[in-house]
């Protein structure tokens, strides 16, 4: 089955290609036809996925291994690229989550996007292209395929964001996603021309992956860290980091399930993905390393405090997916890229699931957004109900949950691995309590008290059909269940997901010492962190747990039993909660600093430099021969006459001149 792993990025392309090029006349004729096409083409990839999947795990580890080389792509002179994928535990551990929670996405967007009239082709057509290119990504086997399902999925984005694009917001918030993560893209093509320049400069003219890793330690530690920071410039940008998540909570605008696709299962893992397939190289640079923990610690506190007072029920929903991204790169910046892992797989579940929960709220509530209009749906909605309180559960971190197994471990990995300490963890601990608090004022808003829509909303509030809530179903369950898989040994268990992706992770899980010289680098386990007691474990697991009970708590307190104190702290402390509403200023921040100064100076360039000199020079050189034109026509007018006065009074002046001169 290995050669046949073309099949998973072709079918979601066929699906492209048939609804693209004939997805008008097959909507007018039946409608269903188009949704079949799409979610059988994913479905399909999903099942081939499986199956290839299931063999990897039947095989000794040392074979999990294998090149699938299917053309070539470029070549020139002693470069090659080719399109050609690769098999091994890490690729497929994405592919099985990614065909998987991207099929439900596809069925739940049946019952979600019926009623749009005239685009409906056009949306699942969208939504397989985003399959492939992210399927690409994830099977690549060189940086340039990978680079290209990269770009793939932001184009996808913004198409998909801004799908509605009849409505401005919509728009700009398509358009905020593109450029930013043009900005982040351009950090990542540089550095990976870095790479290809300097190992060619070496006698290795290649961006396959296998041939960079056995050749990368030609390098010097300070290129590779220049390398790896440019690399993850382009990771904050597509996993929504510090300085560039800017985009992410304003991809709200476009469908709900095209926010459970880019939150949860593809594109804003993408950054987490290439670090940790990369993990060589970031472990050869602790500076890189310890940037990409503190930057995903701060992330993950930044984010969390916003949410703490956001409204819309999407845009919660959106920071929180900031702030759990946040610590997946924590995870992978203190040396745990199997926890990392771990938790992009849960966060995938649970997220989808929140999303999409929160899709079906606002197809009930007649398209109403805002938590402080709903309420009372606990009883009318009790399938989207249970499924959201248990997705909320999950990234909470409840004991028993799949985020719990997960979020437990990154913060264990923050405390005790020799790359990290105790401020990340502190950190980590913090946006975990504020998340069981945001988590849970979203639930007892949306669910309980009285409803406080208009009696017009009330009267239409209703269940989402079966299209809608099985999905929910099968991800709640995922939710509960697919933490299991990865118990760590603390909880009698083996950690599965570590050990299965050990022979991808390399000398990546192994912690890292400088020499004294400063220029080699030893890849050594820590003994001390590899036996670090249990009881440390067990005492920092038990406060986390008290820690996430205490935020339950709070919200319960503030918005069931005391709801007249969230309105009284915010009137006590009205800076703070301005701050935090705002979202700490930063996107004015930006538009004054980043984006009128490049607006101004582009206009300098286009009105000064074009317009003026450029433009200038051209027209009046221009101007400056029609006028010669306009002043010598004169003497073309057509008169026998003039022309034979003409002819007399040059022969009067040559005769005249050659006197002269004589």
């Amino acid at each position: 089955m290995f050669d046949l792993v073309w099949l998973i990025p072709i079918f979601p392309l066929t699906g492209v290609l048939i609804n693209g090029i004939f997805g008008r006349r097959i909507e007018n004729k039946s409608k269903r036809l188009v949704h079949w096409i799409a979610c059988g083409a994913v479905g399909l990839s999903f099942l081939v996925t499986l199956t290839i999947f299931l063999q990897l795990l039947g095989l000794p580890a040392e074979k999990r291994l294998y090149d699938f080389n299917w053309f070539s792509w470029i070549s020139a002179g002693t470069f090659q690229a080719s399109v050609g994928y690769q098999i091994d535990p890490l690729s497929m551990f994405m592919c099985m989550f990614v065909t998987g929670v991207g099929f439900l996405i596809h069925v739940y967007s049946i019952g979600y996007m019926w009623h749009d009239e005239g685009r409906y082709y056009r949306y699942f057509t969208y939504l397989n292209l985003f399959m492939f290119s992210m399927i690409t990504l994830v099977l690549a086997d060189n940086f340039l395929l990978m680079f290209l399902g990269w770009e793939g999925v932001g184009v996808c984005s913004y198409l998909l964001i801004s799908y509605w694009f009849s409505d401005m917001a919509n728009a700009v918030a398509g358009k905020k996603a593109f450029i930013t993560n043009r900005v982040g893209d351009f950090f990542f093509a540089v550095g990976m021309l870095l790479l290809l320049v300097n190992l060619g400069s070496h006698g290795t003219w290649s961006l396959k992956f296998s041939d960079v890793f056995t050749h990368i330690s030609l390098l010097s530690p300070k290129l590779i860290t220049v390398i790896c920071l440019l690399f993850f410039m382009g990771c904050t940008a597509k996993s929504a980091q510090i300085p560039l998540y800017i985009w992410l909570p304003d991809a709200m605008a476009g469908p709900t399930p095209v926010s459970a696709l880019i939150h949860a299962a593809t594109m804003v893992t993408a950054g987490v993905y290439f670090v940790a397939r990369c993990n060589i190289l970031y472990t050869m640079s602790p500076f890189a390393m310890s940037v990409v923990a503190t930057v995903g610690a701060m992330t993950a506190f930044l984010a969390a405090t916003i949410a703490l007072t956001q409204n819309d029920i999407k845009k919660v929903l959106a920071y929180s997916t900031v702030s759990q991204l946040g610590y997946m790169f924590l995870g992978l910046g203190v040396g745990a890229f199997a926890a990392g892992l771990f938790h992009v797989l849960t966060h995938s579940f649970f997220k989808a699931l929140l999303f999409m929960c929160s899709g079906s709220v606002i197809h009930a509530m007649s398209g109403e957004q805002d938590m402080r209009k709903m309420g009372g749906l606990k009883d009318k909605m009790p399938v989207t109900f249970y499924t959201m309180l248990i997705g909320a559960l999950a990234i909470v971190g409840f004991p028993g949950f799949s985020g719990f197994f997960s979020k437990d471990e990154i913060l264990w990995k923050a405390f005790s691995s020799p790359q990290g300490s105790t401020g990340l963890w502190l950190a980590g601990l913090m946006a975990a309590a504020m998340t069981s608090f945001y988590m849970f004022r979203l639930i007892f808003m949306t669910f309980f008290n009285e409803c406080r829509a208009s009696e017009h909303v009330k009267q239409h509030i209703h269940e989402s059909p079966k299209t809608m809530t099985v999905p929910l179903i099968i991800l709640a369950v995922l939710s509960i269940a697919g933490g299991f898989i990865g118990v760590p040994e603390a909880l009698m268990g083996s950690n599965r997901v570590e050990h299965f992706l050990a022979p991808v992770m390399g000398m990546g899980e192994g912690k890292l010492l400088m020499a004294a010289d400063g220029t080699k680098m030893l890849h050594e386990v820590s003994e001390g962190a590899a036996h670090h007691a249990f009881s440390m474990e067990y005492g920092l697991m038990l406060l986390t747990v008290l820690i996430v009970f205490c935020g339950i708590f709070l919200a319960y307190l503030m918005y069931m039993k005391k709801r007249a104190l969230p309105e009284a702290i915010a009137a006590k402390s009205p800076f703070s909660y301005r701050l935090l509403l705002n979202k700490w200023y930063i996107d004015e921040l930006y538009e004054k600093v980043v984006i009128r100064p490049l607006h101004g100076f582009g206009m300098f360039l286009w009105k000064g430099i074009d317009v003026v000199v450029i433009d200038g020079l051209v027209n009046g050189t221009a101007r400056f021969f029609m006028k010669c034109g306009n002043t010598a026509k004169f003497s073309q007018t057509g008169y026998v006459q003039r022309y034979a006065v003409s002819f007399l009074v040059g022969a009067v002046v040559l005769a005249a001149y050659y006197i002269y001169v004589g």
